[in-house]
């Protein structure tokens, strides 16, 4: 009976094993022909395509930013250093070069070790191939299969990838697509983003840190949890000695370095130059509407892998963000001072039609709210992150709050430009993307105040005023244009017999005497000299335009200055050099211009960079020798707009245009005084602080080290006079002194013949 009881539980034995092994079967069987979804043909596998991240590099092929959906760049088995591939075979798959997709010793370790004893540290049993086929894939919910299912599936198409690819094919395919901490996609953008370097360039330390955090992660991720990154890190040297990879020596040297993170951000607000990628992520998406792949579909620029290569200057970029950083953050302190208790961003009204331009107050008026519901909306506080010079902070506020907060900020742009060729190399849109994301270089446009002022002298050196023409600086009311009576900053225009000479009003920025240059030379004149200069925005046909009362963009008056540093010749700004799909082939490539028409002689350039000169030598820009202690070759001109509203500064060398713009986001917050608001004071200091970065840098000697050509000796003759000089008693007693006279708003061909007599009585010989 014994022996029949035992039988007995036998069979039920076998029955069990039998039974368990059918369903192991039939759940195995119905899983390859697809009950539980399609799995992929060989066919399918051989054609993987995982979206890649299509990349932006600046002039010298260094990644500025990317643009994706998943954060992944691929990387050839060739760039893989032999300490990162054998940190990932010891640590996930020690006998990976032995199986073929499926490691059956391992998976039953797992199953005898976490199933019948209970013991977690057996691992996972998947192999690398297996995990392959999870990163590519997925896995699906199937209720209470889903375990068993998702690992049929992924040990059916393991063994698919390893009849189609080699060892190094699979390991290579895995780190491309293996997902690494902060939604980092690929061993390429992880070793980027973790420590700012290239895959080939990995340490031993770094790849075993990165495959470290393979287990978990975000358990093991090194920047919010360093020392149990380094822990992890540690234990993937040791997995290395156990499979002989490296010795113990290797081992507790390596183990024995501090984990060091060189953490760099890709995410679309932030980084280095923000304003940048974003605006070149507009052209090119315009760009790729135009072009088709080889089998006639549209681009992606977010899956595509496509490399975009720009004209900007890396370097010269976070040397342009520093010095606009450090410059903006002291004179924001300046600026609210200056208005104590007064601040305009405080003034009610101010406010009142502040919020209703917010899309909130917008939203909540189309839904009918009356204006008491919604200003109660608008007060409710939650925390709210607000920017701040001193790093941004969490505060309990309301959306009113953080408007009043927000008004009260100066903001920047700050382009420079190549003027050869019109290259961009450096470009700062605003003082923060992720908070202020208007840009100021291209889509802002404000009135440009003295900047203005060399297209005047410009047209009046082309129209044959002679640089050395005496000029009075004694205001004038003019009476056909609503007695408008413009004035300079100081007494000059107290002194009524006192005449100063074209160039010493231009460098130091006389606002009578440019009205006067342009009434003689007429508006016409001007506005078509504007446009020989690369300017399209339309110009006021006024008087005011002498003073800068035409609103341009950064980008646009910075075009037009090019002619001083390119014989006279614009050069049309450009930033995308070509693009280039994910196998190396061009699709877009800029093409080379034809040589611009020449907007003025070579005569008046030399000209007006000797004048130029002396407004940063002795004029309205002298800060940048006295203050800086700049000694590179420059000329430039400031600006200050009326009531103080904007400060502008553009600085000139022979191989780099600086054009910078400071004010506020709202038009109607200016400068409480001139002393803060002026150009000089406002706008020039980032141009100073960037040039000190660049002259501290060797490798930029040639473009600071850089010195205008000597003028000719005609300019030389030109220009050799006084500055100023006193009506003699003749003309004193002669003359009749007027205050008042209407402003000459003959058309240019009228100008032309009436001109002479005006000429006349200003040239510094009698």
């Amino acid at each position: 009976m014994s022996f029949s009881f035992q039988n007995r539980w036998v069979k039920w034995i076998l029955r069990l094993i039998t039974a368990g092994i059918s369903v192991l079967f039939l759940l195995w069987l119905s899983v390859y022909i697809g009950l539980w979804g399609k799995l992929p043909s060989k066919t399918e596998l051989s054609a993987i395509k995982q979206a890649e991240a299509t990349l932006l590099l600046d002039a010298n092929e260094q990644l500025l930013g990317k643009y994706f959906i998943f954060d992944r760049q691929m990387v050839a088995y060739e760039d893989l250093p032999k300490h990162l591939v054998d940190a990932l075979v010891a640590t996930e798959d020690a006998r990976f070069f032995e199986h073929g997709g499926v490691d059956y010793t391992s998976l039953l370790r797992v199953v005898f070790k976490s199933i019948l004893l209970q013991d977690d540290s057996a691992g996972g049993g998947s192999t690398i191939s297996q995990q392959l086929v999870k990163n590519i894939y997925g896995r699906e919910h199937h209720g209470w299969f889903s375990m068993p299912v998702n690992k049929i599936k992924e040990m059916i198409v393991a063994k698919r990838f390893e009849s189609l690819y080699s060892k190094q094919d699979i390991l290579t395919l895995y780190l491309n697509t293996v997902p690494f901490s902060d939604n980092t996609f690929g061993i390429e953008s992880a070793a980027q983003k973790l420590f700012s370097t290239t895959t080939q360039q990995l340490s031993l330390a770094e790849s075993a840190t990165l495959v470290g955090t393979l287990k978990a992660s975000h358990s093991y991720n090194p920047r919010l949890f360093p020392e149990r990154s380094q822990l992890r890190r540690d234990v993937v040297l040791k997995q290395m000695v156990v499979n002989g990879y490296i010795d113990e020596a290797l081992q507790e040297k390596t183990s024995s370095e501090p984990l060091e993170i060189d953490y760099r951000v890709f995410k679309h607000d932030d980084g280095t130059a923000a304003y940048f990628r974003e605006q070149v992520r507009l052209d090119v998406v315009k760009l790729l509407d135009s072009l088709k792949t080889p089998d006639d579909k549209p681009y992606d620029l977010y899956k595509d892998g496509l490399t975009i290569y720009t004209t900007l200057d890396l370097s010269m970029q976070r040397y342009a963000e520093a010095a606009m950083a450090q410059h903006l953050k002291a004179l924001q302190d300046q600026f609210e001072r200056g208005y104590g208790k007064n601040a305009p961003w405080l003034n009610q009204n101010v406010i009142a039609e502040k919020i209703k331009t917010l899309s909130l107050y917008k939203s909540l008026k189309q839904k009918k709210w009356d204006d008491k519901k919604i200003m109660d909306s608008l007060n409710v506080k939650s925390n709210h992150k607000l920017f701040s010079w001193e790093g941004d902070t969490i505060q309990l506020s309301s959306t009113i709050d953080s408007l009043k907060h927000t008004l009260k900020f100066l903001n920047t742009g700050f382009v420079a430009l190549e003027p050869q060729t019109g290259a961009v190399k450096a470009y700062v849109g605003g003082i923060d993307y992720g908070y202020f994301k208007y840009d100021h270089v291209l889509k802002s446009k404000r009135q440009v105040g003295s900047t203005f002022k060399p297209i005047v002298y410009t047209a009046a050196l082309e129209n044959g005023m002679d640089p050395c023409t005496y000029i009075p600086v004694k205001a004038v009311t003019y009476t056909n244009q609503k007695d408008w009576k413009p004035t300079n900053s100081g007494n000059e225009e107290t002194d009524e017999h006192l005449n100063y000479s074209l160039g010493y009003g231009l460098s130091h920025s006389v606002n009578t005497i440019a009205v006067k240059v342009l009434e003689d030379v007429g508006i016409d004149a001007a506005i078509t000299q504007a446009q020989k200069m690369g300017i399209t925005s339309e110009l006021p046909k006024v008087p005011s335009l002498a003073l800068g009362t035409a609103e341009l963009s950064l980008m646009e008056l910075a075009t037009a200055y090019t002619a001083y540093a390119n014989h006279g010749h614009i050069s049309k700004p450009f930033y995308i050099s070509k693009i280039e799909d994910k196998d190396g082939t061009v699709i877009y490539e800029r093409e080379t211009p034809e040589e611009a028409t020449e907007a003025f002689s070579e005569e008046t350039r030399q000209l007006m960079v000797e004048i130029m000169k002396s407004t940063i030598n002795s004029g309205t820009a002298q800060r940048m020798r006295s203050t800086y202690g700049l000694q590179n070759d420059l000329a430039g001109k400031t600006g200050t707009t009326q009531n103080n509203k904007d400060g502008w500064f553009v600085g000139v060398s022979p191989k780099l245009i600086m054009a910078t713009w400071v004010g506020n986001n709202d038009h109607r917050i200016g400068f409480s005084n001139t002393g803060i608001g002026q150009g000089a004071n406002s706008a020039l200091p980032i141009v100073a602080l960037f040039l000190k970065q660049l002259n501290a840098d060797s490798k930029f000697n040639d473009v600071t080290g850089a010195q205008f050509e000597k003028p000719s000796d005609a300019v030389i003759a030109a220009l050799d006079c006084d500055s100023q000089k006193r009506d003699g008693f003749l003309k004193r007693l002669f003359t009749k002194n007027r205050d008042e006279k209407e402003f000459d708003t003959d058309d240019e061909a009228d100008k032309k013949e009436k001109k002479g007599f005006f000429s006349f009585l200003k040239k510094k010989k009698d």
